[in-house]
């Protein structure tokens, strides 16, 4: 049975990677190369129960991991979020690896303005090999936040802490938002081939046969299917085509329903059916969100 390590506190975290104890109880930023184990493991799966934000640099520039390309030697950028399961390597190997780990636990946020604003930023659910590559003028911008951050915390808390570490974090992910742009930006060659392949793989799954063995195709599917992470792939087509994965998994099936509306003969419920959807009832309000109007008079009226 797969065993998953679950870090819950921010203290926990300090314990298991054998760093000095946190000035903050609900904020933290690590030196990786001061990061030393109590006790090595390869591959553990952890859960962890707070925002992590994560830069590594003297990574091998050019270098291919999964489908994604390091774009630049100077640093890479991951984002986890709280509750989120990943895979680690909890060693003392790779010192030569610089950077910083910044950790933020939800209970910090609650009741801010950044508190609702969290889901915005997509790249937290993002997969390891989806991670933001950064050059050395970005990578300084977000070092600089990340030194504010550790001074706010590293010095005596007044009532102006907890709104100024809020600011830094905030901007770091606006910031990173800004970063991943460019980062689709200068992939679009490569990003066309995905788009390509991605609507093959629609086209695909869209066929009768295909929909009435196994239902409507979902994002996650979809974005498994290409080897990417929901929100990657979906942000990825919104940069490139305007449309995120579930739009154009909704184009396809109203196109196909409208067709079939016309074309055959089959009744309002078989159609349903052999779209994929498990009840005639959620045919029919998904055509009427869709057009506004019930499949049967659409089929009446065309």
């Amino acid at each position: 049975m797969e065993t998953i390590i679950s870090i819950d506190s921010i203290t926990q975290l300090h314990e298991i990677c054998g760093y000095e104890k946190p000035t903050h109880p609900l904020v933290t930023v690590m030196d990786i190369s001061k990061i030393n184990p109590v006790q090595e493991k390869t591959n553990v799966r952890v859960r962890q129960g707070f925002y992590a934000i994560s830069m590594k640099s003297n990574v091998e520039a050019g270098m291919e991991y999964g489908r994604q390309y390091y774009d630049f030697q100077e640093g890479s950028l991951v984002f986890v979020e709280p509750n989120q399961i990943a895979t680690y390597n909890i060693t003392t190997k790779g010192k030569e690896a610089e950077g910083w780990l910044l950790c933020i636990h939800p209970e910090f946020l609650r009741g801010s303005e950044l508190a609702k604003k969290m889901d915005y930023y997509t790249f937290f659910s993002y997969d390891a090999h989806e991670a933001l590559h950064v050059s050395e003028v970005e990578r300084n911008t977000l070092n600089n936040l990340v030194k504010s951050i550790q001074n706010e915390i590293t010095q005596n808390i007044d009532h102006f802490s907890r709104d100024l570490i809020i600011n830094n974090l905030e901007l770091i992910l606006n910031y990173s938002n800004r970063y991943y742009s460019r980062q689709f930006l200068t992939r679009t060659t490569k990003n066309k081939d995905v788009i390509t392949e991605f609507h093959n793989l629609l086209k695909d799954r869209f066929q009768l046969a295909q929909l009435e063995e196994q239902g409507i195709p979902s994002v996650k599917e979809l974005a498994t299917s290409l080897g990417y992470s929901p929100y990657y792939l979906s942000d990825l087509l919104k940069k490139e085509t305007g449309k995120g994965t579930k739009e154009y998994i909704q184009e396809h099936l109203l196109a196909k329903s409208k067709d079939l509306l016309i074309s055959s003969e089959e009744s309002v419920a078989n159609i349903g059916y052999l779209l994929g959807f498990e009840y005639p009832a959620n045919f029919s309000k998904f055509f009427k969100n869709m057009t506004g109007i019930t499949p049967s008079k659409y089929r009446h009226v065309n």
